[in-house]
């Protein structure tokens, strides 16, 4: 991609016009963006994003720009959006276009509309087509020659719903590939990290060829602020304040919310706890929810165990592996939280009266973990029973625990202190060689025991050979 020598975001907009889509200054600066070109032709910025706070408009660009692309130079666009029911929306608002007996010049383009739920697509003369597409980890492949992918509902997108769509770029016959998100500011419960993280390093200028227009606060106002304080941050974060939107409307999203989610949703604030990266896919880990281990799961058990920071609390899980229907799958639990105020010793002892039936306990923790391995010891387990993992074992284990919940071979039963630690806790990063393991957000008392033990719990059963009915040796 080269530097811009011209623009076609005047032809969009005057076509956007014609069709009753008047775009109104915000809105044609972004097509001038998304339009402009190289000496050569091409898209001038292969990576474009859009954020902008809810009802300024973003559709109407998407919309205009679609069209452009669809009518104007027969582009084969791919439309992906986090949800069935936005793309289908999305769809039926680019069809009308298309079907309106007021824009002959469109409608005589028409080749065929599949209507097909989940896959809808418009198909033209020309050569141009458009698909739409829910997105899942593997929504795009075996769709060919894609020039164009706009990501709807940016916020929500996956790094693996990502890879799956990115390679259908790869095959474009002209040579012209564009990529454009769009989207609002992601809450904490989004799963998506994609957005913040391509918006982050764009906006910092690591990344080529691209362009971002953003409108949005950079810090949350103070949580005494009035209506009063934020009104000028209202109008730089919202372009169609006092056009589209209604200041006197806006005075009453202020007075029924918080002000965290009023800086979130009317003024486009990226919080940072919302942009750190999530250990757990959320889909991923309601999907794994089960009543009961129960009898379901035969195979070999596993215990883990993970003390906090100070050693002063600890995390004990188990995890059963399935035979037969259920081999190759997985069950963890988390069994208990606490403290070690009384000592190691009764840990301990649970733990050994557990040696003729569990195949391993996995113990891990810079403060807390001697001391219970210590007790252990001098209850003399069968050799192979305790392990204390490496740091190689601690990123395996966090790893193959997130593997197995999206390739659904992990299931978890259902515990409030386990469902907020999955729910709330990030990547970190452990040791220098890219490794990650599970932790806590910044000034956040979420505790991610729960979630590692559960971890260290399933690579113990995974990894062990050693068999609890096996007559051994004690250390």
């Amino acid at each position: 991609m080269g530097e811009v020598a011209y623009s076609e975001g005047e032809d969009a907009a005057e076509l956007g016009g014609d069709l009753g889509m008047e775009p109104i200054e915000w809105q044609s600066l972004v097509l001038s963006d998304w339009c402009a070109c190289d000496a050569e032709g091409r898209p001038a910025y292969v990576t474009c994003g859009l954020d902008v706070p809810r009802q300024n408009g973003k559709n109407a660009v998407i919309e205009i720009y679609e069209v452009f692309r669809l009518a104007v130079c027969g582009w084969h666009i791919l439309h992906t959006a986090h949800r069935v029911k936005t793309a289908k929306k999305a769809f039926n608002r680019l069809v009308r276009y298309f079907t309106d007996k007021e824009h002959p010049e469109l409608s005589c383009l028409v080749e065929r509309i599949r209507r097909t739920n989940g896959e809808e697509a418009i198909y033209l003369t020309n050569g141009g087509s458009i698909k739409f597409s829910a997105r899942t980890n593997g929504s795009a492949r075996g769709f060919d020659d894609i020039q164009l992918v706009v990501f709807d509902e940016a916020q929500e997108l996956t790094d693996s719903q990502y890879d799956a769509i990115m390679y259908t770029l790869a095959a474009s016959a002209t040579g012209e590939r564009q990529i454009i998100y769009t989207g609002t500011p992601p809450n904490e419960d989004c799963p998506g990290t994609v957005f913040a993280r391509t918006r982050a390093a764009i906006l910092a200028g690591d990344i080529p060829s691209t362009e971002w227009c953003s409108w949005a606060t950079d810090e949350c106002p103070r949580q005494d602020a009035t209506f009063d304080d934020v009104v000028d941050l209202i109008y730089e974060s919202n372009p169609s304040m006092g056009i589209i939107l209604s200041l006197d409307f806006t005075r009453t999203e202020f007075a029924g919310g918080s002000i965290t989610g009023f800086a979130h949703e009317r003024l486009g604030w990226f919080s940072p706890a919302a942009m750190l990266t999530r250990a757990i896919p959320r889909e991923s880990w309601g999907a794994a929810l089960i009543d009961a281990i129960g009898d379901r799961y035969r195979g070999k058990k596993a215990f883990g165990v993970k003390f906090s920071r100070d050693g002063s609390t600890y995390a004990l899980s188990g995890c059963k592996l399935g035979q037969r229907a259920l081999k190759g799958k997985a069950a963890v639990e988390l069994i208990r939280v606490g403290t070690t105020a009384g000592g190691a010793r009764e840990l301990a002892e649970w733990l050994y009266d557990r040696r003729t039936t569990a195949s391993v306990v996995v113990i891990d923790g810079m403060s807390g973990a001697d001391a219970l391995i210590d007790r252990l010891a001098e209850m003399k387990p069968p050799r192979g029973y305790v392990v204390r993992p490496q740091t190689r074992d601690v990123v395996a284990a966090a790893v193959g625990f997130v593997d197995a919940l999206n390739d659904g071979t992990l299931a978890h039963t259902y515990d409030p202190t386990l469902e907020e630690s999955a729910r709330k806790c990030v990547r970190r990063k452990i040791g220098s060689r890219g490794g990650w393991g599970f932790g806590s957000p910044e000034d956040a008392t979420v505790p991610p025991e729960p979630l590692e033990s559960c971890s260290l719990a399933l690579w113990g059963a995974r990894t062990t050979k050693r068999n609890p009915r096996r007559k051994q040796r004690t250390l």
